[in-house]
């Protein structure tokens, strides 16, 4: 269905327009909220993000695109549940887990776009390369998702996350070296070898 349409028959509550719309896109929300918050909350945020968007479909006016719209609340649904999440461990601990990423947010430095090399992920299988992405910090997966695997802009990423390119392009930078270095990690020696020949 042609967007347009697609906004439109949403606008009138069409429960085609709806079900077109789940096609399309709840496999996506998901893959967003299992880099956001693991496996166990993708039901919970698909069905809060399908709701979301019946009670607001009538204020879009069109400044972005339906899927940036959709991936922003989807975005806004999982920071909310996971900021649930956080409050109920700070009751149990007095660890924060913010310093790290606080350090991480102010460093900018040159960005270039290298994604581990082609031979090291032709090496590695396909369930080892979603290990080491699975074992990446939450916002890291999340950019990797967006920029690598449903292919989008800087400035989509941009005003999904609501920060600034130059802050998304710094951050997907260092995703990436951090991705890159747990692969070549799990080849160790052996992919020294493999590299050389």
């Amino acid at each position: 269905m042609e967007e347009q349409k697609l906004i439109e028959g949403l606008k009138r509550s069409d429960s085609n327009a709806y079900s077109e719309l789940y096609r399309e896109y709840a496999e996506k929300i998901g893959g967003i909220a299992r880099s956001y918050l693991g496996v166990d909350d993708v039901e919970d945020v698909v069905q809060e993000v399908f709701i979301k968007i019946y009670k607001n479909i009538k204020k879009f006016r069109g400044d972005s695109s339906l899927s940036t719209w959709v991936y922003r609340i989807t975005v806004n649904v999982c920071k909310d549940m996971l900021g649930k999440k956080q409050r109920r461990r700070e009751i149990l601990t007095n660890f924060g887990e913010q310093e790290d990423e606080d350090t991480r947010n102010n460093i900018r430095e040159p960005v270039d776009d290298s994604m581990p090399s082609d031979e090291l992920m032709k090496t590695l299988s396909a369930e080892e390369i979603s290990k080491a992405i699975d074992s990446l910090s939450k916002e890291d997966k999340l950019l990797i998702n967006l920029r690598e695997i449903e292919g989008m802009s800087y400035e989509q990423i941009a005003e999904i996350m609501d920060k600034p390119v130059g802050t998304i392009k710094s951050r997907l930078h260092y995703a990436r070296e951090r991705l890159k270095n747990i692969l070549e990690n799990k080849l160790g020696i052996e992919g020294e070898i493999n590299d050389e020949v």
